[in-house]
């Protein structure tokens, strides 16, 4: 049969558009979407050699022969498999579609030259991935490896087929066809590929969007724990974000929310219904269940069709469910599988965060009362025999100074936990003050500054006055004269700094880097006041809030830190 250059390309074209329509339908496939266009391990690159190989050995079908020999599109396919998926993918793309083309005609005059060349083209197009990367991957790229490869096949059908005139004939005929069709060809495929490409990366950041604006509007409800409340409002946030036809939040036993069809059986507060939902608390592995009798629900109008449900987990243990439901005119696929899957590994990690800070604030309030349980002894004691020595020879003092006693031991009572403003602690640091003062008469002096519009700053109770006691006790007390002792209180739009300074004795550098040191703040002694309140800032504001300590014996010492005026998430 005579075929003119026209016919060819019609056909050639004709081929193309079949084989690349294909190819799209194949690739759209969700898991074969996800082997092609994902990180290629070894079995993804066999996998991928065979896909382009196949479509390499289909593009020898279908045209009619020319001269003894073949139109094909092999070209086509094995530069994009090498230029995707790189040398290896190149070189097994290659070697398929060319052994194939050798063993349908072997003995013909052009079987040996045209696997060489198809087999020259998947290497070249793998070695260029290889070297260059994803540059590679586009269309310039395809189409000129597609030219100089069916350009290169071309010259060796003239330089080994025989009989030479043959030769001739064949390469005037199919020349111009296969080098312009498998040219464009592989710079569609090139192109398929990258949109695929572009719109799995556009569905998996529009996916990590939804989770994350999900679990931002829920963080302040699942704070409080898994309860019918946090359940409802999380439960109702999730119907208004996801399509599906319902959305169920379950503990171990019974339904805290359902939103969405089947509200009239599946009822919050009711036991749970449906067996998958049970399988899922037993052994904490996720489930997608497809049709009504594997959700098993046992209402006989249940409307659901699809389930998709995954456990809600505190550390190692299930807490609850999170339930998507699906109908026939709501389906569910496995991007909603996906998103179920991360709201639970989020809403877990909330839940588990909610007992941390209940600890943590225990803790908090275990390590002031520890603090108060070492300083209120001794000082309870001495302040009782300082106003024990006034109530003969001066009673209105000593009425005034149990006042101040009784002051300082309320507040120590009523503000260990929570936060309070500098103006409260300020007061706790005076009462203290008068008692020293009374005890020690002129040997203790002191004198407080507080700057324009830092009364009312949020601080942790007891971050001010262990200082400032640290500072009477083993700063000024201990010289003959006494000394002074200066709080000085300062303020921006965002940050409070406090500095505490004495005239006193001074510490060395070795007592100074103690009380830095983290296993020294159970063991009592010298400066446990100030050990307490440099663990307990860090650890409510982060490494970032440090107390400065500066001092030098016998000249005395400063101690500041700053606190910024937005709350943090660690209570103290």
């Amino acid at each position: 049969m005579d075929v003119s250059i026209t016919h060819l390309l019609i056909s050639l074209i004709e081929h193309l558009g079949l084989t690349v329509a294909a190819a799209f339908l194949i690739l759209n496939m969700g898991a074969a979407g996800k082997t092609f266009l994902g990180k290629h391990p070894w079995v993804e690159k066999a996998v991928l050699t065979c896909f382009f190989g196949l479509f390499a050995i289909l593009g020898n079908y279908g045209f009619d022969p020319v001269h003894d020999a073949f139109a094909n599109l092999r070209a086509m396919a094995v530069v994009t498999g090498g230029l995707f998926g790189g040398p290896w993918v190149g070189v097994g793309a290659g070697i398929i579609a060319g052994g194939h083309r050798f063993l349908i005609d072997i003995g013909g005059f052009s079987s040996a030259p045209c696997a060489t060349a198809t087999l020259l083209e998947g290497v070249t197009a793998g070695l260029l991935a290889g070297w260059y990367g994803s540059r590679v991957m586009n269309w310039k790229v395809a189409f000129g490896l597609g030219v100089a490869g069916e350009s290169m096949h071309m010259g060796l059908v003239l330089l080994f087929a025989k009989p030479f005139p043959e030769a001739v004939a064949l390469v005037q005929l199919i020349a111009v066809p296969m080098i312009l069709v498998n040219s464009v060809g592989a710079a569609f495929f090139v192109e398929l590929i990258k949109g695929l490409f572009r719109e799995r990366e556009r569905r998996e950041s529009r996916q990590v969007q939804q989770i994350l604006e999900i679990a931002n509007l829920t963080v302040g409800y699942l704070r409080a724990g898994l309860g019918a409340g946090s359940a409802k409002k999380t439960a109702e946030i999730i119907f208004r974000q996801v399509d599906v036809a319902a959305v169920a939040i379950t503990d171990t036993t019974h339904v805290l929310a359902h939103m969405g069809a089947g509200a009239d059986h599946h009822i919050a507060g009711e036991p749970i219904r449906t067996a998958a939902t049970g399988m899922v608390l037993d052994d904490g592995l996720p489930l997608f269940r497809h049709t009504r009798r594997e959700i098993a629900c046992p209402h006989h109008g249940c409307p659901f069709h699809h389930g998709i449900i995954v456990p809600l987990k505190k550390g190692a243990d299930i807490v609850g469910t999170l339930k998507f439901y699906g109908t026939r005119e709501k389906p569910l696929d496995k991007v909603h599988f996906q998103t179920a899957r991360g709201l639970a590994v989020l809403f877990s990690t909330q839940l588990e965060l909610e007992d941390i800070q209940i600890q943590a604030r225990m803790l908090a309030y275990a390590e002031i009362r520890r603090l108060q349980a070492q300083i209120n002894p001794h000082f309870l004691f001495n302040s009782l025999n300082t106003i024990a020595s006034f109530c003969r020879t001066r009673p209105d003092r000593a009425r005034e100074l149990i006042l101040d006693l009784s002051n300082y031991m309320r507040r120590n009572l009523d503000q260990s936990k929570g936060y309070i403003t500098v103006r409260e602690e300020l007061e706790q640091v005076e009462a203290y003050l008068a008692i020293e003062q009374a005890r020690f008469g002129d040997r203790v002096s002191y004198r407080l500054h507080v700057g324009e519009g830092c009364d009312n700053w949020p601080i942790p109770a007891l971050v001010i006055q262990p200082v400032v006691e640290n500072a009477v006790k083993h700063g000024i007390t201990p010289q003959e004269t006494g000394g002074t002792v200066t709080v000085s209180i300062d303020c921006d739009a965002t940050l409070l700094t406090v500095r505490v300074t004495d005239d006193g004795v001074g510490m060395s550098d070795e007592t100074v880097s103690r009380l830095y040191n983290p296993e020294e703040l159970a063991a009592a002694g010298e400066g446990i006041g100030v050990r307490n309140t440099i663990h307990r800032l860090q650890r409510i504001y982060g490494p970032s809030c440090r107390m400065a300590i500066e001092s030098v014996q016998g000249r005395g010492t400063e101690v500041s830190f700053s606190i910024p005026r937005k709350h943090p998430s660690v209570r103290p």
